[in-house]
């Protein structure tokens, strides 16, 4: 691997991974545990894990498709990848800074929608790199699942605390 490269797959991991920053900035706190959540949710060591080796493949993923094609070559599919790293850092804000499951569930639709457009784009370029992103599109499947069970579970405790 040459150094251009090399510094490629570096800003590509250091994109993904300023995407998982807002989840250090935005954690869960009390609000967030005293939420009725459905029994099938994870326990909470579980999501660091799982969205480590999410962002490390979204990297990857991200530097594939430049390494085939460049950015010229994949101006769409890098742009619609760089949307869905957008969307992705904007969940976490949105559910615990804001407290808005709802909202959170429409913005996780969008973001749902964005994984697939980047999948479809990237096959046509590489098809390691959509394979790579196949487990992130599942995660969020799951994770818009569990925010929509959260969000309607407690609807009238959202809309309470709001209108005071």
């Amino acid at each position: 691997m040459d150094i251009h490269s090399l510094l490629a797959l570096v800003a590509f991991v250091a994109a993904s991974f300023a995407a998982a920053a807002t989840g250090v900035i935005f954690r869960p706190g009390d609000w967030y545990k005293q939420l009725d959540k459905p029994g099938w949710r994870p326990p909470d060591w579980l999501f660091a894990p799982v969205w480590t080796v999410l962002y490390a493949s979204i990297a990857l993923s991200g530097w594939l498709v430049w390494r085939e094609a460049g950015i010229a070559g994949a101006a769409l599919a890098l742009g619609v990848y760089a949307v869905q790293l957008l969307l992705n850092a904007a969940w976490t804000p949105i559910f615990f800074g804001l407290h808005r499951p709802g909202l959170a569930l429409v913005e996780i639709m969008v973001l749902w929608v964005a994984i697939l457009a980047t999948i479809i784009l990237f096959q046509r370029v590489c098809l390691a790199a959509a394979l790579l992103l196949v487990p992130y599109l599942a995660w969020v499947s799951f994770a818009a699942a569990l925010n929509y069970s959260i969000w309607r579970r407690n609807r009238s405790k959202v809309l309470s605390k709001r209108s005071r």
